[in-house]
């Protein structure tokens, strides 16, 4: 028998080939045959299912009979998945009158149940039955959400949804049926897939096929709705992949303000992200967003209507009463962070409220954490917290100090008795005004300036000779001039150093001869004078160059004080030096270098290689436009230099600090910027060489007048001296905060190492110093001063006492604010990983923070300190951290 055979299409065969009676006779016979072929059927055998199905499709003679025979209980628990019989039939089912078949499709259609998960079935599926019946009857689909959930779940190509004649009927209803969401959460539209509805109605949309508006607004029609996320995704993800227009979006502004309040979080965040599209919002639909987003529970929603309203305030200055309550709302919100920035929010523009509005915001502020509450009630009037006892230490805030102001420059010698009295031992302006003076005056009155300065020479014969190799090539410069022309003329022809290219800057040949190699810095050997160092002081370029351990700026420094040295034995120094400054900071003002030079082009004087350099050098990064285009006329290779390094050729360095690993290695500095074609000006914009007890020249404390406007490389060029005998101290650190250019990481270690550094300076207020300026002057980087104070604990180079007690004066001079910033920074490197064993000095460290939190009014999780408080220990590590991750959160 047909049945017993197993297969469905030899059934469909059979039973299309009977006549009237016999398919009465098969149709009287299916009941009683079924418990027969069910019990003969080996356990888990269902090949008797589809022919049996088979057999009452084409010879059962009701349609209603038919759906139901088709719908029977003994034919839907399948346990394994079996080739789709639906084909056959339909092609069975086709063989019965047109209405016949119309009215089994709407009975089979109407019959399906609500889909659950995981219930589909490739063979039998009475689902997909009643869709093929549909499609081949053309009858109108009846209204039944599970026949739109049915149709849902078989994701389509663009080309069959294209062709399907069930999409005109069934589409409206895909955003109305219950369960299509459900059926439909997990799809997310991959390009890539061969069938996925996202893609297909998006294709389809885009060809004109679908009418955007209808799959726009049954998506935000659907989210109107509510109802659980996971019913919601698909519609939300549709809606974003339709990538609604400007003039889609103004369109439906009343529907997403309707989303705002109530629909789930990511819903609500794509209506808002819409809303915050459109420029033309009045007043009523700000307010009605703003008062919507504020007492939602969700972080980022409340934090984006307080930026709103922010926005909002700012540009009307209207009043503010309509949105007090829902002010009042966002401080429940459970997040500190954003109780604070409605906090602020609120006394910001407390100016704006009215009696109601005052009265709104004081009673929510009942929710509010003390400090908040207390600053809210400063603003606002009222007893936030009578009777709260509060912690206190003994600190008192006090404003942040202004900016340090600086003694301007003493004026400059005019006479060569003035210049026989000034001191130029360790002052850099001294020094300074002395060279400067020496060249004018050399120029002016070469015989009361040799009178003058050998009277010097004579008054310091004796007394120990100089401190530094600045001072001892000063005292060479003042024997020569002493000594006079004859004497000097005497002496073997000094070849200068000439050849610096300055094509880099010009765009041409230089100008000036090219006697030297470039990196020849000073030239060659002459004299017995010696430096502290026991170089010859007469020693010229490879004296100098070959000395691999002398620091960059040092070297510099050497050349400049050469260079004069050498243009008096040559009888060619220039009527007055470019590079002198004109602010206390070592800065020079770019009309006075330019009119400087536009004078030694009138007298047809060259100017001198490090003298130039160290001018340019000296110029503030922000050149006025009128100066640059004076520097532009000017003819000399010097003039083009300084005028194309006025107009874009200064260098932007790069520095970075590689780290070794903790017990091994040394600290790297590292910068790096174009090559000017300036070889004393490349040697400074290079990273440091690093050797063990390498000299510095005794003159650490001028390197930021050399570079004023690039102290972060200066601090690169201070990190190998951290640690020496004489070391960077809070001197140094404050000239870096009153120098310019962009702080970063360099500027940060020299102030971590200053801030810790006990044994240079004992004061905790001096070590502050540095820091509070920095911090009034609008440039420090707390957070990364921290961090590499972190570091410098880790590594055990220094002590957290010292730096703790340095911080605590930052505090009480004004800086509070800030040195919270500095101790996040400092947690997030210094605090001990899950994998490592607190110490004593780690709680020492978290005690301070607490207190530091609390001068600052601190609120937020900072993750180090929420992970060491989550720590089953019971230690006073644990302990601290979790104190203040309480007061924090």
């Amino acid at each position: 028998m047909a049945i017993d055979s197993g297969d469905p299409g030899l059934v469909a065969d059979y039973v299309l080939s009977l006549d009237a009676a016999g398919r009465k006779t098969v149709a009287a016979a299916l009941p009683a045959h079924l418990p027969v072929v069910r019990g003969s059927a080996a356990p888990g055998d269902e090949t008797w299912i589809d022919p049996m199905r088979v057999a009452g499709a084409g010879t059962i003679s009701g349609a209603a009979a038919t759906v139901a025979w088709l719908n029977r209980r003994d034919f839907q628990d399948r346990r394994h998945e079996a080739p789709d019989a639906t084909p056959i039939l339909v092609r069975v089912l086709s063989a019965r009158p047109p209405a016949w078949q119309a009215d089994f499709a709407t009975r089979a259609a109407l019959r399906l149940p609500g889909r659950t998960r995981g219930s589909h079935r490739r063979s039998g599926d009475a689902g997909a039955l009643a869709l093929a019946m549909l499609r081949h009857t053309g009858v109108t689909p009846p209204e039944h959400d599970p026949l739109v959930v049915e149709w849902a779940a078989r994701p389509p190509t663009p080309d069959r949804l294209r062709r399907d004649p069930l999409l005109g009927h069934l589409l409206p209803r895909l955003f109305e049926a219950e369960g299509v969401g459900r059926a439909l959460r997990d799809e997310h539209g991959d390009r890539s897939a061969s069938a996925a509805w996202l893609t297909a109605l998006t294709t389809l949309a885009g060809e004109g096929g679908i009418d955007r508006d209808l799959l726009l607004d049954g998506c935000v029609r659907r989210s109107l709705r509510g109802g659980p996320v996971v019913g919601l995704r698909f519609f939300a993800r549709l809606h974003e992949r339709l990538e609604p227009t400007y003039d889609e979006v103004r369109e439906r502004v009343p529907a997403y303000l309707r989303l705002l309040p109530a629909a789930p979080g990511s819903v609500a965040d794509l209506a808002l992200r819409h809303l915050r599209r459109l420029a033309e919002l009045g007043p009523e639909d700000v307010g009605e967003a703003v008062r919507a987003l504020l007492p939602r529970p969700e972080r980022r929603l409340v934090t984006a209507g307080l930026a709103w309203l922010d926005e909002y305030a700012r540009d009307r200055h209207a009043g503010l009463d309509a949105f007090a309550p829902a002010l009042a709302d966002a401080f429940r919100c459970p997040s500190a962070d954003v109780q604070g920035r409605a906090v602020r929010l609120a006394v910001t523009h407390a100016g704006q409220f009215g009696p109601e509005g005052v009265a709104a915001v004081r009673a929510g502020a009942r929710v509010l954490p003390r400090d908040l509450a207390e600053t809210l009630a400063a603003a606002f009037g009222g007893d936030a917290h009578a009777g709260v006892r509060r912690e206190h230490d003994g600190f008192v805030p006090v404003p942040l100090p202004a900016p340090r102001p600086l003694a301007p420059l003493p004026p400059a010698p005019r006479t060569a008795a003035d210049l026989a009295d000034l001191p130029h031992r360790d002052d850099w302006q001294a020094m300074e005004r002395w060279l400067a003076a020496v060249v004018r005056l050399h120029g002016e009155d070469p015989g009361g300036l040799a009178t003058a300065l050998a009277g010097r020479t004579t008054r310091r014969a004796g007394t120990g000779g100089p401190r530094h190799e600045i001072e001892a090539y000063s005292e060479v410069i003042a024997a020569l001039i002493a000594e006079g022309p004859a004497d000097r003329a005497a002496a073997p022809p000094v070849d200068r150093l000439a050849g610096e290219s300055v094509e880099r800057l010009t765009g041409g040949p230089a100008d000036w001869p090219a006697d030297e190699p470039v990196d020849q810095l000073v030239d060659r050997p002459e004299g017995p004078s010696q430096g502290l160092s026991g170089e010859s002081l007469d020693g010229g370029v490879s004296s100098l160059a070959g000395r691999s351990r002398l620091p960059a700026p040092h070297l510099f420094l050497l050349r400049r004080w050469a260079e004069v040295r050498d243009g008096l034995r040559e009888g060619a120094l220039p009527p007055f030096l470019l590079a002198e400054p004109t602010e206390p900071t070592g800065h020079l003002d770019p009309a006075e270098l330019v009119a400087r030079l536009e004078s030694y082009e009138r007298a047809g004087v060259q100017a001198m290689p490090a003298d130039l350099q160290q001018a340019l050098l000296r110029l503030p990064r922000a050149v006025p436009p009128e100066v640059v285009a004076r520097a532009r006329v000017l003819t000399s290779a010097a003039g083009r230099a300084a005028a194309h390094w006025m107009d874009s050729a200064r260098p932007e360095p790069l520095t970075t600090l590689d780290w070794p690993d903790e017990g091994s290695g040394a600290l790297v500095p590292r910068v790096q910027a174009a090559a000017t074609g300036l070889p004393l000006i490349d040697l400074l914009f290079a990273g440091p060489e690093l050797h063990p007890g390498e000299e510095h020249g005794g003159c650490l404390s001028w390197w930021p007048y050399v570079m004023p406007s690039d102290r972060e490389v200066v601090a690169q060029h201070y990190l190998p001296h951290l640690r020496a005998r004489e070391r960077v101290g809070p001197d140094e650190a404050l000239a870096l905060a009153a120098a310019g250019g962009p702080p970063g990481e360099g500027v940060a270690l020299v102030l971590a190492h200053v801030v810790a550094d006990r044994v240079r300076d004992g004061a905790p207020e001096r070590r502050a110093g540095p820091v509070v300026e920095l911090a009034a002057r609008g440039a420090l980087d707390g957070a990364g001063l921290g961090r590499q104070l972190g570091r410098l604990l880790r590594r055990g180079w220094c002590k957290p006492g010292p730096a703790l007690e340095t911080l605590e004066a930052a505090a009480a001079l004004g800086a509070y604010r800030q040195v919270w910033e500095v101790v996040t920074g400092l947690l997030e490197t210094f605090l001990p990983g899950p994998e490592e064993r607190p110490a004593a000095r780690h709680a020492q460290v978290l005690t301070f923070a607490l207190r530091a939190a609390r001068w600052a009014g601190a609120r937020g999780a900072v993750p180090r300190v929420a992970e060491a408080a989550a720590r089953r220990a019971s230690n006073n590590f644990v302990r601290e951290a979790r104190r203040l991750h309480t007061h924090l959160t």
